[in-house]
């Protein structure tokens, strides 16, 4: 050996070219906390994520997150519910629950009128069967604009057993009152989906609807303008022009 030249050590048995290299596996790559950018506010989404998927409860986790994240990131209305609700069983034909129409109702209530594809849109976003939507737009015939308190009072019956009880979850839903409270809306709003909905029954005489809404009049005064449920449910007992109303459902097509 020349003098001044180093030995030999065996170290090319641990360079990557060395045959024996495929036996001794590499370290794992140490990262400290200086080296880790994560964002600020990301920990605030994945928590609001998950609260909001557990209070909405996604039939299809992965197609709601996504219509999740996009509304997020255009600062839409997410699909989400206000609260978790308990003993709601899904069906593959009728999915649509109180809480899921109110969802639906601030997403798209914030115009008079929504286009038939942004309705697919939402809909489809909080994973409802596409049949049940089908036979919604087929009841209510309508065209490339949808008016949405029209087809919002077609998900209120499709909940209800008959049209007062439908008037009512739209009550429950519409209501700026808190959980609990009477569930007033505005009357001429009750006026447009009471006067739908008997006018979509077909065979509920004008006059009938005259007199229904003439005998909530002088209670609607009282309240400003405001009418509850307990204003007219108990005249599905005791007034003769209700009995069309509760009939309404055992021709409803919705509940067929």
């Amino acid at each position: 050996m020349q003098r001044g030249c180093k030995r030999y050590t065996g170290c090319l048995s641990r360079c990557s070219l060395s045959p024996f290299s495929k036996a001794m596996p590499l370290p794992d790559t140490m990262f400290c906390a200086q080296q880790i950018d994560i964002a600020q506010e990301l920990p605030d989404i994945l928590k609001n994520f998950t609260k909001a998927a557990v209070r909405t409860q996604p039939e299809d986790l992965l197609l709601w997150s996504a219509a999740y994240f996009t509304a997020l990131s255009k600062g839409e209305r997410l699909p989400v519910k206000d609260r978790l609700e308990l003993n709601v069983t899904h069906k593959t034909d009728s999915a649509m629950t109180p809480g899921l129409l109110k969802t639906l109702h601030k997403q798209l209530s914030i115009r008079e009128t929504c286009s038939e594809e942004e309705l697919r849109e939402k809909w489809r976003g909080l994973c409802l069967p596409t049949d049940q939507l089908e036979t919604l737009l087929s009841l209510g015939s309508f065209g490339s604009d949808i008016d949405w308190m029209e087809f919002f009072a077609l998900g209120c019956s499709s909940l209800g057993e008959t049209l007062i009880s439908s008037l009512k979850v739209a009550c429950e839903l519409l209501t700026e009152d808190e959980e609990g409270g009477p569930a007033r809306i505005p009357f001429d709003i009750f006026v447009k989906l009471y006067t739908y909905l008997a006018h979509l029954e077909g065979d509920m005489p004008q006059d009938h609807i005259d007199n229904f809404l003439g005998s909530l009049q002088a209670q609607v005064e009282l309240q400003c303008g405001m009418i509850k449920p307990l204003d007219f449910i108990h005249l599905e007992d005791t007034n003769p022009t209700a009995s069309y109303l509760s009939n309404f459902s055992t021709k409803n097509p919705i509940k067929s």
